[in-house]
């Protein structure tokens, strides 16, 4: 990585006299993207994917496939390049159907000069969803991935859910544990499905634990479309994520998107309400002042205009990609999300 020059420093809200008495840093950034439904047009007849193929109730076609990839493109190259003009070292997306309309998407003009590599697991969901992860590999460097299973079984019959991504990977110089999440969603009613979000965080939290035992500084980030807010049991108990940095103890999990959370920001809409279902949870590692490498520095959520609703039942929501069945031309029904760290360079 390079050295990030003056301006850039300027930019993240540091003072010449920051910069003039001692330190110079590096910048990178991660983020989250729930695609909506990126389905090929074929009918796969081990999938619950019919209504995304010509003849299906979307009646989708190459065509709005296309128009799919290249809208997806448009947000994924813009996504932190404010102050990255790389963009991401990774990003974690879910609502894909499998690892081919990831090389479709990367190779969009938007984004086939970006070098991007991709880190996919078929999953067992029933609709045939997964989640993956897009890095690119001159900034982070991955060493072992691996999909988790999350055994959910209701009236004694399982039931089939999104994998988790878990990766492990050395982000500049950082051996960073990395988590992409897509929960089971709250059909059913969200108390009555809560359990199920419970348990896949539960997932997740085992491999936290033994992390933090081994190394209360341990880096690592837990992201991904929850469908939970942070103020869930899921979140909030089960992972142990917290929204005030200065409460945080080894061991633990900062949850950024709290504050937002709290002030009524959200990353979807639904009956006139917003919700915080993307989140990028990071353990106490990159909070911690004492501890080298990288650190957190500020969290967003992208939501240029382009990205917002501007007519019909979802104005001023996430402008998504079909209404009733119909291709509106939009992007997805979530915003992403995305942090900045930073990292001050040894002389």
């Amino acid at each position: 990585m390079k050295k990030v020059a003056l301006s850039l420093l300027i930019c993240l809200g540091m003072t010449h006299t920051d910069y003039a008495q001692k330190k110079d840093y590096q910048i990178s950034a991660v983020a989250f993207y729930n695609l909506e439904n990126l389905f090929d047009t074929e009918d796969d007849p081990k999938k619950f994917d019919e209504e995304f193929t010509p003849t299906g109730a979307n009646h989708y076609t190459e065509a709005i496939y296309a128009k799919k990839l290249q809208n997806m493109s448009r947000v994924l190259s813009e996504i932190a390049t404010e102050k990255i003009p790389e963009g991401p070292a990774l990003i974690g997306v879910a609502e894909i159907e499998n690892k081919r309309v990831l090389e479709d998407l990367l190779k969009q003009p938007k984004l086939k000069d970006r070098g991007w590599k991709i880190v996919h697991f078929e999953s067992p969901d029933a609709r045939g969803v997964d989640v993956g992860m897009l890095y690119n590999p001159r900034l982070f460097k991955v060493l072992d991935a691996e999909a988790l299973f999350v055994d959910i079984k209701e009236n004694g019959k399982q039931q089939y859910t999104r994998d988790i991504l878990y990766v492990t990977g050395i982000l500049g110089g950082d051996t960073v544990t990395v988590f992409v999440n897509h929960w089971p969603s709250r059909s059913g009613g969200e108390a009555a499905s809560a359990w199920k979000r419970q348990k896949a965080a539960s997932v997740c939290k085992a491999i936290i634990d033994k992390k933090v035992a081994e190394n209360p500084n341990a880096k690592v980030i837990l992201m991904g479309d929850l469908n939970d807010d942070p103020v869930s049991p899921s979140v909030a108990e089960i992972i142990g994520a917290g929204g005030d940095k200065d409460k945080i103890k080894p061991g633990g999990m900062y949850n950024p998107w709290m504050s937002f959370f709290k002030k009524g920001i959200g990353t979807l809409g639904y009956g006139d309400s917003w919700n915080l279902f993307d989140q990028i949870i990071l353990s106490y590692g990159f909070i911690n002042k004492k501890e080298a490498g990288w650190s957190f520095y500020k969290a967003e959520i992208f939501k240029p205009a382009y990205l917002i609703s501007n007519f019909g039942r979802y104005k001023g929501y996430p402008h998504r990609s079909f209404s009733n069945g119909v291709w509106i031309d939009g992007y997805a029904d979530h915003f992403p999300t995305y942090i900045y760290l930073i990292k001050e360079v040894q002389p």
